[in-house]
């Protein structure tokens, strides 16, 4: 099942990892796809999507709790702070609201990844080549999990405040990093790989991005190996191809 893979990626298989902080973030990570929220007044370089997420599930006719309407900030301020309270009604309303809505949040993840394509394509002037990347990973079952999955855990790359070093770690970067030497999925696999090393060897040094590394290389080989029963239609998952 492709939200429970997701939900294994993102949490290492736990319930209470749903509504989240991990350590040295200024945002919570919520969600099967730890979708970043920020607290009031705070902001950062990543994307924040939860807000996202939860005007995508009001309008699939999900009904949110007051709290939780009309685009709020994040409540916690901290991780310490968001600790102190996590045995509190809106942490336990929260998680349940994310675990009965799975199949919510992979439509919210797809329709990132259908838009994301253009915005490639867009802020690139070998716009035909990276398109035809995404076309050959859309067919086969290996490729459509890795953008599925890629783009969900480091963005679409076009964001120019997503950089180190004027250097970006998104889908965007993955394809255009991608040689065609390899099956597509396999290519993809290595070229993210190389972009996360470049990354971290550009982060801050304070954010200490070292301690991700392993984990992130060991998520995106899975790439070259696992298969995902998906198929372009139906409720799994639904791509353009040009082929």
């Amino acid at each position: 099942m492709l939200a429970e893979k997701i939900w294994r990626n993102e949490t290492g298989g736990s319930w209470d990892k749903l509504v989240w902080w991990n350590d040295g973030e200024q945002f919570a990570s919520l969600g099967l796809g730890h979708f970043i929220w920020y607290p009031a007044n705070k902001s950062g370089p990543f994307d924040e999507s939860f807000p996202k997420l939860l005007i995508f599930l009001q309008e699939n006719n999900i009904e949110l709790p007051p709290w939780l309407q009309n685009n709020p900030d994040c409540p916690w301020q901290s991780k310490a702070d968001f600790l102190e309270k996590k045995s509190s009604p809106q942490v336990k309303e929260l998680n349940e609201i994310l675990k009965s809505t799975w199949s919510l949040q992979v439509a919210f993840m797809l329709q990132r990844l259908q838009l994301s394509q253009a915005k490639i394509q867009q802020a690139q002037a070998k716009s035909d080549l990276l398109a035809q990347r995404f076309c050959r990973l859309v067919d086969t079952s290996e490729g459509r999990y890795a953008l599925l999955d890629y783009v969900n855990f480091k963005g679409e790359g076009t964001k120019l405040e997503e950089r180190y070093n004027g250097e970006g770690w998104g889908l965007k970067q993955v394809l255009e990093n991608m040689t065609d030497a390899d099956a597509a999925y396999v290519d993809f696999s290595k070229a993210a790989e190389k972009v996360l090393r470049r990354r971290v060897k550009n982060s801050p040094p304070l954010r200490n991005e070292q301690r991700w590394l392993n984990g992130w290389v060991a998520r995106v080989k899975g790439y070259q190996k696992e298969l995902v029963p998906m198929k372009k239609t139906g409720d799994s998952i639904k791509l353009e191809s040009n082929n």
